[in-house]
C-alpha cells in the first residue's frame, strides 16, 4: 500500500501539492487500515490527511541540502533499472 509514497525532497521542479497530498493519503490509509473510510470515520480520516500534508509541506520547506536537485526522469530511469534487475525484461 505504501509503495506509492515517493521521496519528495530535493527535486527540480519541487514537489507539487498533489504529490504531497497523495503521499499523505497513502500514509493515512496505511495507518488506519482503510482504503476508503466509512461515513462515520470520513471526517477524522480527511482531517488526518490534511494534517499530515501540512506537516509534510512544512518539513519539505524547512530541509536544506548541498546536494544537486534530482530530476523525476533520472529517478524513474533508476527505478526501471532496479525493476529489470529484480524481475527481468518485459517480454
Amino acid at each position: 500500500m505504501c509503495r506509492n509514497i515517493k521521496t519528495l525532497f530535493n527535486f527540480e521542479p519541487p514537489a507539487t501539492e498533489l504529490e504531497i497530498r497523495d503521499a499523505s493519503l497513502q500514509f493515512v490509509r496505511k495507518l488506519s487500515g482503510f482504503n476508503v473510510p466509512s461515513k462515520a470515520n470520513a471526517v477524522a480520516f480527511d482531517q488526518a490527511v490534511e494534517e499530515v500534508a501540512a506537516s509534510a509541506r512544512k518539513l519539505i520547506q524547512s530541509l536544506v541540502t548541498s546536494a544537486e536537485p534530482r530530476t523525476r526522469e533520472a529517478e524513474a530511469a533508476k527505478a526501471r533499472e532496479r525493476s529489470i534487475a529484480r524481475f527481468g525484461e518485459k517480454r
